[in-house]
């Protein structure tokens, strides 16, 4: 498929999908997808950690498990599959405030980037990543469901710019249901050092698509950021806020790239 159809074609699918359906999800992954992929035969491994330190405590649905107090831990393996396609499996396990330990449930992805600067130039990267779940309906009240996230971005030896106009569709087919939301992500970081960038991350969820939320009831999130990419073991760390009574007030995050 040609790029410049990537996100016509991921809004098309999921708008398909819009009859109404309770909508949480799982905050195992905190992140902005930029150009960076395995090369061939590359095996990765990363690990995410965030907690929610003060957020919301009542379920979006019955039989939820709200975020507030919950720490959840995630393997990501991945593997090259050609220079510019990636497999992946995240394997995430949630810590809930009442002490109990849970295996949230599989998720498998691909990951495509046609487009990408040459290494340690500048210029635009354009790509795409599907992935495909069956979460604990405790944690994501749908399952399977499905998540395409367009990749569009600009790199340079300073400035890294990527938004992921992200949309989510959930299924419940023993009650014949469906739904797809809209959950956009950005990311905009300066190199402050060598092997050291600075930014902020801004993550918003609109709501079902052809039905939004009004922007007092969204999702959304801010996060002050920073990356290191050099190192035993690179990293990214941001501090979340709120920006709305609907959104959870305070969250940590980090991704570590284990070294294999």
């Amino acid at each position: 498929m040609p790029p410049r159809r990537l996100l016509p074609f991921a809004l098309s699918v999921a708008a398909s999908l819009a009859a109404p359906l309770a909508h949480a999800d799982l905050t195992d992954e905190i992140q902005v997808y930029d150009d960076s992929i395995n090369h061939r035969g590359q095996w990765g491994l990363e690990l995410h950690v965030n907690s929610t330190l003060q957020g919301r405590s009542t379920p979006a649905y019955p039989g939820e498990i709200p975020p507030d107090r919950g720490f959840r831990t995630t393997m990501e393996w991945s593997y090259g599959i050609t220079d510019t396609l990636e497999a992946g499996l995240y394997l995430p396990f949630l810590h809930d405030a009442a002490g109990t330990n849970y295996f949230a449930g599989p998720r498998v992805r691909l990951k495509w980037i046609p487009l990408k600067p040459a290494e340690g130039g500048a210029g635009p990267f354009l790509g795409l990543n599907v992935e495909l779940s069956a979460v604990n309906g405790r944690l994501e009240q749908g399952r399977p469901a499905i998540e395409l996230r367009p990749i569009i971005g600009y790199r340079s030896p300073l400035w890294l710019i990527a938004f992921n106009p992200v949309v989510d569709a959930a299924f419940r087919p023993r009650y014949g249901s469906s739904s797809s939301n809209f959950a956009p992500a950005l990311k905009v970081a300066r190199t402050v050092w060598a092997g050291t960038a600075l930014g902020v991350e801004y993550y918003n969820d609109f709501g079902r698509i052809g039905q939004f939320d009004p922007s007092r009831r969204q999702n959304q999130q801010l996060f002050a950021a920073i990356d290191v990419t050099r190192g035993l073991v690179p990293f990214n760390f941001g501090i979340g806020r709120g920006l709305n009574d609907a959104s959870d007030k305070w969250t940590v995050k980090a991704i570590f790239e284990i070294p294999i």
